[in-house]
């Protein structure tokens, strides 16, 4: 099993929902976060005033695959999320070594 975290940009995210359902994936966490990297962040004005924005609206999904859906959902992400323009986000694979519903008790694969 593998937990994959994606950090896309905001208005992304019904695209991702809709192209990872298409492939099986039956279910997601979703967190509005805030964060940069080489994007940086941007100058705005308001009121007059220039302020400087360091950290940018993002969209933190996590999703947890067999491993045998891994490949497919990393290129699904990356095709739903992706607009060509700096701050795209990031893709993050981890192994999980254990799931368990917690309802039912099931383990492994058939918790998710």
């Amino acid at each position: 099993m593998k937990l994959i975290t994606a950090v896309i940009k905001p208005f992304k995210l019904d695209d991702l929902r809709e192209a990872l359902q298409e492939i099986g994936v039956q279910g997601m966490t979703v967190t509005e976060v805030r964060g940069f990297g080489r994007q940086k962040g941007h100058t705005e004005l308001y009121r007059g005033a220039e302020y400087v924005v360091d950290f940018l609206p993002k969209t933190k999904v996590e999703i947890a695959v067999d491993d045998s859906l891994m490949d497919l959902a990393i290129e699904t992400i990356s095709q739903a999320a992706k607009t060509d323009k700096v701050g795209d986000g990031k893709i993050f694979v981890t192994t999980l070594d254990e799931v368990v519903r917690i309802r039912t008790g099931e383990t492994g694969a058939s918790a998710v």
